[in-house]
């Protein structure tokens, strides 16, 4: 079963966005993950998670690999992929 957030979903496990909690982030950070394509529908995956707890988290959407504060991807809701 997938997590409903971004910062619980196992690493490499693939996962469609469902829904992002726009009001838990500040408008520089909406605006910037708007930017890089984060929306609902879109796959995501975890890719890394730094050691030091509450560090950043590495995540694949589409092509690009983006590193996300914790707190960021917590307001990020997933979907498990169908099949």
């Amino acid at each position: 079963m997938v997590p409903d957030r971004l910062d619980t979903l196992p690493r490499h496990r693939r996962a469609l966005i469902a829904a992002i909690d726009w009001t838990r982030l500040a408008d520089p950070e909406a605006r910037r993950l708007r930017e890089l394509g984060f929306d609902e529908g879109v796959g995501v995956e975890v890719l890394h998670r730094a050691s030091i707890g509450g560090g950043p988290i590495a995540c694949r959407i589409g092509r690009m690999t983006v590193a996300l504060r914790r707190a960021v991807a917590a307001s990020i809701h997933v979907a498990p992929l169908a099949g």
